[in-house]
This record gives C-alpha cells, structure tokens and sequence, in this order.
C-alpha cells in the first residue's frame, strides 16, 4: 500500500502565503512525478504544477511567478509554497505521485485526499 497526505491548507487573506506539503509513505521502491492539483467549487480538478524524478518543474499559467514546488527525496515530501494569493485560488489542493512499488514492482498512481486553501478578499 501506498499513502499520501496532504497538510497545511488554511484560511489566508488576499496576498497572503501558505505552504503545503505531502507526504508519501508504504511500500515504496521509487516515488517518480509529483504534483499538485486543485479544484476550486464546482470547476474541474487542474493542475497547478508538478515535479518529475530530476526534479525538473513544471507550472501552469495561474502558478508561474507566485507559486513554487519542490521535493526532498530523503523524506519522501514534496511541498508547494503559495505567495501572493488571490481570492481565485481559493481551492482543495491535492497531492499526486507516481510511485514505483516494492511488490509487485509496478507503478502506481496514488491521490492525497486534498487540503482545503482558502483564501478571502
């Protein structure tokens, strides 16, 4: 089994600053792409920005400049730090990793169950 969880969520005001973080644990032989989706009410889940195995990353348009994701492989943990936050981000943020499994060595896509961000005017 694999587990993902996400903390850090909270009420913020506008320009304001969160950090979230996600933790991965079980039977884990790599842990490969990592990222962060949200979805804001009644609006499709989307992606915010992710991080590969090399740490190479990728963000969308609403995240360049004021987001920014990193991961440290020793603990498993990526995060994702929120700057200059916008009523519009309000959102559940999700943690998403593909993870390589001991056994069966195969790969596996796992979803957190989301942190709540919300962010006021």
């Amino acid at each position: 089994q694999v587990q993902v969880v996400e903390s850090g969520g909270g009420l913020m005001q506008t320009g304001g600053s969160l950090r979230l973080s996600c933790a991965v644990s079980g039977d884990i032989f790599r842990v490969n792409t990592m990222a962060w989706f949200r979805q804001a009410p009644g609006k499709r889940r989307e992606l915010v920005a992710l991080i590969d195995y090399n740490h190479t990353t990728n963000y969308s348009d609403s995240a360049k400049g004021r987001f920014s994701i990193w991961r440290v492989d020793a603990e498993r943990s990526m995060y994702l730090q929120l700057n200059s936050l916008k009523p519009e981000d309000t959102a559940v943020y999700y943690c998403n990793v593909g993870v390589i499994r001991l056994l069966p060595h195969k790969y596996v896509e796992v979803w957190g169950k989301g942190t709540l961000v919300t962010v006021s005017s």
